[in-house]
């Protein structure tokens, strides 16, 4: 049998054990966190939290679809979640085999022998069951969330790249060389997947690395120059397909619907399409002057850009549906400039990576940038993006410490960390956190606490499934090995912790046996082939350390955060399965060839994914939990017919959501979640009947907390010309309703409106409507009251 048939039947064996795996322990119903959220948006095609996630929707509705019964309609997108992973795994071990293939036949060349050809099956059996029963990757799996999907396209898309690479050797061995020939289709593809996969989540673009690598090793002769430029061009493409491609195409076509629509007057989405059509032109112009050329290079590149925007064109469903006004419709998406807001995640906020400032640093400026947003007949320029700047003395190189806001205590946790303390009137901080405590804090916060703790869930062994939110805490969610003299050196005696922790179902022992033979296998693979071990270690680097970087996570975080690791988890499993060939080798110093090849499969089997699969099973049996949709239906059978029911955050809203949208439990209560209020477009969805609940009376106007007016108020009961009793009490609703946007100069002047000084000493700029007190007769637009 030849090796591709028996490669293919292994693949596919595994494929089937890890969707079994999968689909035995997947969730009942919906999870907490996002699942709750994308589960009602996948049933009805309604719009989820920026940047959004449209294929996913999509696909959750096709997989949701066959079950009549609402109860069950979660079964679908689970299910999805764990035939997602399982192909996973089925890329993963494709991926496997053919590096060991490669490290195989470097010394074979004359052709693979049937014990050689069992060794690389079995490498490809070890790293991918291993990857199967890894910590994390198995929790997502088993839950109606993106990280299965995005797994799924990471892994298709590095595979895709392995083929080219496996396709274009074909292609040089028949004297086939240059740009675009028949293996590029596999480029071509990977560009398509690439843009695919954003509609899902962003982790596939962090392949673009290991993929240049790749096309350089194979089309270029190799130099440390070179492969110093090829790193370089790696690193740019992949920002200009995150950055360029994804957000200022966007951007621009909304620039192009501004004008089409304010000075042409033509309708919404006009200049939006005209953009794209534009474009299409330019990359066909391209495409037949590359061909005229002969300029093969550019013919790729178009090709390439032209098959990402056609993958990302899944975001024209997120507008659509917006426009519908769904149920759940994050961030009202109903027009292009709306979309870039979404894209860019511009609610959450922007923070440092390279050059910023500390948490102790006083902003010296806040400029506000006018932005448009959408009006009534047209896009008008309500919006202010407010851009704060620091003095250059407080900017410095690689800011860890960041964070000012104590909403979720930041900035105490830093101050904490670096031992800096604060008055206890004014709230200041009486030092600032050197260059030391920074990379002090990435060191041990972000890298050992927020990734290397969790890369030792997954390939050394974990403590519990109890939430570690101190670094210093030795008994809440630490790795550990299995190995008392180990753990008790690190942690304390183990033996002595309270039965609730000792028995604790997430309580996994590894003994460290996944990390250590990963470790032989990148020794193994860098000995027998370093341009391979290049290319997956640049995969490891990106889709780790490099999220480690970009995310400059603040402490303390709400939630593990592991799933935001997973590929550079999945690298590392390619190196466990490497690690089979290398133990194989060792044996052949004892035993004979055959039987090496036999007892290493064997031994390797046995102490790396079996023993993670026992260890594991039982905290990752989901198929029982009913947690989070029970909660949800006993808060809303508590309440009377009609309530508002106010939740906030995640965990409070979610499951609720799932509850009435998917199985159509108490239509009749309105769930409010209070973090949203301080959006218009929440705002304005409250005027609005929602499935069975009735609209809820607004107190302003759409007109009045459009853009930027609703981020802050005041009220000047003083100003000349007002009229308000100061010796009579008023209700809050009176002086909001009749004085916030009225003709009485007391009105509430808000965010938004034109600037005058009114406190000249201290030069403080509050916003006032220049019309009116034009009117009144009382100052000019710059004078000081």
């Amino acid at each position: 049998m030849s090796f591709k048939r028996i490669n293919n039947i292994s693949g596919w064996a595994i494929f089937v054990i890890a969707s079994f795996v999968y689909l035995s322990t997947m969730e009942a119903t919906g999870s907490f966190w996002d699942c709750g959220e994308f589960a009602s948006s996948a049933y009805k095609l309604q719009i989820p939290h920026p940047p959004g996630a449209p294929l996913f929707i999509l696909l959750g509705r096709l997989f949701m679809m066959p079950f009549s019964n609402p109860d069950n309609a979660i079964l679908g997108l689970n299910s999805m979640s764990a035939l997602m992973s399982g192909f996973t795994i089925l890329f993963l071990f494709w991926s496997i085999t053919h590096f060991a293939r490669k490290i195989v036949e470097k010394n074979n060349p004359s052709g693979l022998t049937s014990t050689q050809v069992f060794s690389i099956m079995a490498a490809g059996v070890v790293g991918a069951l291993a990857y199967t029963f890894s910590d994390s990757f198995w929790y997502s799996a088993v839950e109606s969330e993106v990280y299965a999907s995005s797994s799924f396209f990471t892994a298709i898309v590095f595979w895709a790249a392995l083929k080219w690479e496996q396709d274009v050797t074909i292609e040089q061995s028949n004297g086939i060389r240059g740009n675009f020939t028949r293996a590029d289709r596999w480029l071509i593809l990977i560009f398509y997947l690439i843009g695919l996969s954003v509609g899902v989540h962003l982790l596939c673009i962090l392949t673009i690395p290991a993929i240049v690598m790749i096309y350089y090793f194979k089309r270029y002769k190799t130099t440390k120059k070179g492969t110093i430029y090829a790193f370089i061009a790696a690193c740019l493409i992949t920002g200009i397909v995150q950055v360029p491609m994804i957000q200022w195409t966007i951007k621009l076509a909304g620039d192009f619907d501004i004008f089409f629509k304010n000075s042409l007057g033509l309708p919404f989405f006009t200049g939006f399409t005209f953009f794209f059509v534009l474009i299409a032109f330019i990359i066909y112009y391209l495409l037949r002057l590359a061909k005229r050329k002969n300029w093969n290079f550019l013919r790729l590149s178009m090709w390439a850009f032209a098959f990402v925007l056609l993958g990302f064109s899944t975001y024209y469903t997120t507008m659509i549906r917006s426009l519908a006004d769904p149920a759940i419709d994050m961030f009202n998406v109903d027009n292009p400039v709306s979309l870039v807001g979404y894209l860019s995640r511009e609610q959450y906020g922007d923070w440092p990576i390279l050059k910023g400032q500390d948490f102790t640093a006083d902003p010296s400026d806040q400029k506000s940038v006018d932005t448009y947003v959408k009006g009534k007949d047209k896009y008008e320029k309500k919006g202010r993006k407010v851009i704060t700047e620091y003095a250059p003395d407080d900017l410095h190189f690689f800011p860890r410490m960041w964070d000012a806001s104590n909403d979720q205590g930041h900035a105490d946790y830093y101050a904490s960390f670096a031992g800096i303390s604060k008055d206890p009137k004014t709230g200041k901080y009486y030092d600032k956190p050197t260059m030391g405590d920074n990379i002090s804090f990435f060191i041990s916060y972000q890298f050992n606490w927020m990734y290397w703790r969790y890369f030792m869930w997954n390939f050394a062994g974990k403590q519990n499934d109890l939430q570690g939110v101190d670094m210093g805490n030795v008994r809440d969610g630490n790795w550990i090995t299995g190995i008392p003299f180990w753990d008790n050196a690190r942690l304390g005696d183990q033996s002595k912790m309270p039965d609730s922790i000792k028995h604790n179902k997430a309580n996994n022992k590894l003994f460290a046996l996944p990390l250590l033979l990963g470790i032989l296998g990148l020794l193994y693979q860098y000995k027998k082939d370093k341009k391979d071990t290049t290319i997956v270690g640049l995969l490891f680097f990106f889709t780790g350390f490099a999220i480690v970087i970009y995310l400059n996570q603040a402490g303390n975080q709400p939630r593990e955060r592991d799933y935001a690791y997973v590929g550079s988890f999945y690298a590392f499993a390619i190196w466990i399965g490497i690690g089979v060939l290398y133990v194989k080798e060792l044996l052949e110093k004892v035993v004979n060839y055959k039987a090496a090849a036999y007892v290493a499969a064997t031994v390797c089997v046995l102490a790396v994914p079996v023993i993670m699969a026992s260890q594991e099973w039982d905290d990752h049996d989901r198929s029982h939990k009913v947690l989070a949709r029970d909660l949800a239906i006993d808060y809303l059978q508590s309440c009377a017919p009609n309530a508002i029911l106010i939740t906030f955050g995640d965990n409070d809203t979610y499951p609720l959501w799932y509850a009435q949208e998917v199985q159509g439990i108490r239509r009749d209560i309105r769930v409010i979640n209070s973090s949203l209020l301080g959006t218009d477009w929440y705002i304005n969805q409250l005027r609005y009947a929602v499935n069975k609940s009735a609209p809820i009376s607004v107190i302003w106007t759409p007109d009045q907390i459009i853009g930027s007016k609703r981020d802050a108020v005041y009220f000047f009961p003083d100003l000349p010309g007002a009229k308000v009793d100061q010796n009579q009490p008023m209700d809050l609703y009176t002086m909001m309703k009749d004085y916030a946007g009225s003709d009485n100069p007391a009105r509430m002047y808000q965010t938004g409106d034109d600037f005058i000084n009114i406190f000249p000493t201290k030069k403080v700029k509050v916003p006032v409507d220049v019309n009116l007190v034009k009117q009144n007769g009382t100052v000019n637009a710059g004078d000081s009251v």
